[in-house]
């Protein structure tokens, strides 16, 4: 498949200023030729030149770039070509491509050829769909620095320092009659047990990646009339949920992402919780303790104008049960009474709000998780190779100790790292990259 040219719509489908049509491929000027009219094909200049139909008539004026093999994204030649954003035109345009002898590109092909071609790792590859999906500032530049190489450069001592004790040990078996002396029990140690710290931290380093990456949910739940609303709109920055005097406004999950700290967070602004009659409002509760039950943390809101009752300090105890809890005491500019724990907020005036935004992520972010700028994985595939490979890595410290044949702990030792040129794609198998890549866009 690497000796077809490929051509894909690389934005997004549908009406805009701007629409871009990518062929990779050794046919991939050829091919543009056969659509556009003059073209001066120079390496790397934008080229103005006309989009002709199958009649020669002059459909539209574009853009064409030129990138040659291999100082190019896929590091095969490739044209791109930026037409107005009319549907027509583009479809036009691949049409006529893939009658000239191009292939629809499949997800992600554009960067399955870069990382097959040696211009990205599998980590950085998979970063680039990051990238794409990131929809807070933190999350792209996280995302931007694993492209960059952060996520391969940590790995790579670790596989450094494997590679070393393999070669030590193999060294000291082939050459035994030699007398060159093989590493006694306390070198082996000496090397394995960092080896280990490394690369069980850096698979714990995903317990922050993953809330990064895929953001967390915040269901706030309280007595009716307390101001869940006016603090979801608050942390919202905008107003989203309708606020009244009256109880019981809010029936029904209202839903939003804000981002918080850069992270993206999923408020639900839920149904005031009372005993109630009312069909409706009953179906909303219901829907509350749902929401309880799902979100990642649960943030009770009390009123802090007046003393919490029974019912209110019963809510606070069956959400503590749930999950991770915490307690605002909302309209503190109007009173006093804070329970045990509880952040002293107020939706109307903003005092505390940035207080309660910090605690949100704390509430489930590991210790010091704040601290890490780069270098934390944030890919469940990382992760789970990454534990596979620190348990050979234990076995291996165990067999070593037991005074085990070298041999035999070698078996460990290769154990240990054919799970970390997973990561990086030295020893990928095709269904694996094909999973990988098969969740990109198609002109990516």
């Amino acid at each position: 498949m690497l000796k077809d040219t490929i051509a894909a719509l690389s934005t997004p489908p549908g009406r805009g200023g701007l629409g871009v049509i990518r062929l990779s491929g050794a046919r991939a000027r050829e091919i543009a030729g056969t659509l556009l009219s003059p073209v001066d094909w120079r390496a790397w200049g934008a080229h103005l030149a006309e989009l002709r139909g199958r009649d020669g008539a002059a459909l539209d004026q574009v853009v064409a770039t030129f990138f040659p093999a291999p100082r190019s994204y896929t590091a095969e030649d490739v044209v791109e070509i930026s037409c107005h954003g009319s549907p027509v035109i583009l479809r036009h345009a691949l049409e006529r491509s893939i009658e000239a002898g191009a292939r629809l590109a499949e997800p992600g092909e554009f960067t399955l050829r870069a990382f097959l071609h040696g211009r990205l790792d599998l980590p950085q590859a998979e970063a680039v769909r990051d990238l794409i999906d990131a929809t807070t500032l933190y999350q792209a530049r996280v995302a931007a620095q694993q492209a960059g190489g952060s996520v391969s450069r940590r790995i790579a001592p670790l596989k450094e320092q494997l590679l070393e004790l393999i070669a030590l040990l193999e060294a000291g078996i082939d050459f035994a009659e030699d007398d060159i002396s093989v590493a006694p029990l306390g070198e082996i140690e000496r090397r394995l047990e960092p080896l280990i710290a490394g690369v069980s931290r850096l698979a714990a380093s995903f317990e922050y990646g993953a809330l990064v990456r895929g953001g967390l949910t915040l269901a706030i739940v309280g007595r009716p009339n307390v101001g869940k609303s006016s603090l979801f709109n608050r942390l919202l920055e905008r107003d989203r949920a309708i606020v009244t005097d009256i109880p019981g406004t809010t029936r029904d999950l209202v839903s939003e992402t804000a981002a918080i700290g850069g992270i993206p967070v999923t408020l639900y602004d839920t149904a005031g919780i009372r005993q109630s009659g009312d069909l409706v409002e009953s179906l909303g509760i219901q829907r509350t303790w749902q929401a309880v039950a799902d979100a990642d943390v649960t943030l009770v809101v009390t009123d802090a104008s007046r003393p919490p009752d029974t019912e209110e300090e019963a809510l606070v105890e069956r959400a503590r049960s749930q999950g991770h809890c915490l307690l605002a005491a909302n309209k503190c500019d109007l009173g006093g009474c804070f329970p045990p724990g509880a952040l002293a907020v107020s939706a109307l005036t903003g005092e505390g709000i940035d207080g309660l935004r910090k605690a949100i992520l704390e509430s489930v972010a590991p210790p010091g998780a704040f601290q890490q700028e780069t270098g934390f994985i944030t890919s469940l595939r990382h992760e789970t190779l990454l534990k596979e490979s620190a348990a050979c890595l234990e076995k291996a410290l165990a067999a070593a100790r037991g005074a085990t044949p070298h041999e035999m702990l070698l078996v460990d030792l290769y154990g240990a790292l054919q799970p970390i040129d997973a990561i990086t794609g030295a020893t990928t198998a095709d269904d694996i990259l094909n999973r990988i890549f098969s969740t990109f866009c198609i002109g990516k």
